[in-house]
């Protein structure tokens, strides 16, 4: 039986550099984007060891125009409490990350709605999509929510991705990625907007990745201190480990 790890969760960047202590992905492609810039620990590092892959981290990026610093730490290790005082202590938030998985088979039932109409977005389908998803984005500011649209371009052309839409009454109402691979099929960035809240759309997305899927395991990331993990804990998903991560982004 596949033990379901961080590992088997998709990185949006290269690898650059790894040694003993950790790995370090970086992503010209996107810079502003966090979750593909960042250094990963393969170990927990003691408190001198954080500060010197800090420095080198804070230099790297500057050199790049970046303006954030992000650790992810090793699975399933909650970091010392001298690491977690001296991140806090200095502008970092700090927080962790749940990983689930699930077989179709045991995804609840799911009644049918006619004012829902899920579809694989395809040519006619992609500007409902990409306008969708820049109107949730935006959020994280206008640059971000451009070089979002880029990479859904890019994705677009590589078969590894299928985006999902569904429709509310005719209206685009949410999103969804789905990343293959030989292992798994992964649901990434699963967007409902929030006017159509609690009308099933989040789940009717899932249930299109069941269907389409039977005969894989699906797996997901959850914020481990947001609400929609307990969805996902009673949708039957399983629980499979945790993952700290510390993120500190300089005030322009």
């Amino acid at each position: 039986m596949t033990k379901w790890t961080f590992d088997h969760i998709e990185t949006i960047g290269h690898l650059i550099d790894e040694n003993d202590l950790y790995k370090h992905y970086h992503y010209p492609e996107m810079l502003i984007r966090y979750d593909s810039n960042f250094m990963e620990f393969k170990r927990m590092p003691s408190l001198q060891e954080l500060k010197e892959v800090e420095h080198n981290q804070k230099v790297y990026h500057q050199q790049h125009h970046q303006n954030h610093i992000k650790f992810e730490f090793p699975d399933n290790q909650k970091p010392t409490f001298e690491l977690i005082n001296y991140l806090e202590k200095n502008g970092y938030e700090v927080g962790f990350l749940e990983l689930y998985s699930i077989q179709p088979k045991a995804f609840p039932a799911v009644e049918p709605n006619p004012d829902i109409k899920v579809l694989e977005v395809m040519d006619n389908h992609f500007e409902d999509f990409v306008e969708l998803q820049y109107s949730q984005d935006i959020k994280n500011g206008k640059a971000f929510a451009e070089e979002k649209v880029k990479l859904n371009e890019r994705q677009r052309r590589d078969d590894k991705y299928i985006k999902v839409i569904a429709y509310y009454e005719g209206k685009p109402a949410g999103t969804m990625n789905v990343i293959l691979s030989d292992q798994a099929v992964e649901i990434d960035d699963l967007e409902v907007r929030d006017e159509w809240q609690r009308k099933g759309i989040g789940s009717r997305l899932q249930r299109f990745v069941m269907d389409k899927f039977p005969d894989s395991t699906i797996i997901l990331v959850a914020d481990g201190e947001d609400t929609p993990k307990e969805m996902y804990q009673k949708q039957n998903y399983q629980y499979q480990g945790f993952k700290y991560e510390a993120l500190k982004i300089k005030k322009s």
